[in-house]
């Protein structure tokens, strides 16, 4: 008799924590671009976001652009740690967000919103 290897059994692991960080990472992006954006076509916006002098704007920006993608990450993580999600439509949504977030980032956009 010949002995044939065995695996072991593969545990599944859940996909909401992959589906959450994937969200994260396009809710993150999209502030981004959406303070950005609303950074040039608002004056109170923009004196908002400017938490330090030397750096300007971009302080705020990106500070609020983290805390928002650390909070929807750790919340969606929570939220979806032992829960299977369908990672199809959660990385079509992820992208969608990421790509806006992307576009409010270019110049040639967010200009169109500064006051003439």
């Amino acid at each position: 008799m010949v002995d044939t290897p065995t695996t072991a059994p593969v545990s599944e692991r859940p996909s909401g924590p992959a589906a959450a960080a994937i969200l994260a990472v396009g809710i993150g992006a999209f502030v981004l671009g959406l303070l950005t954006t609303l950074s040039e076509a608002s004056t109170g916006v923009h004196d908002f976001l400017q938490l330090n002098d030397r750096v300007g704007t971009l302080s705020g920006k990106t500070i609020f652009a983290v805390i928002a993608y650390a909070v929807s990450w750790a919340a969606l993580g929570a939220a979806w740690k032992d829960k299977e999600k369908d990672l199809g439509p959660v990385i079509k949504v992820g992208l969608v967000l990421l790509a806006l977030g992307l576009l409010g980032t270019f110049p040639t956009f967010f200009l169109a919103f500064a006051p003439e």
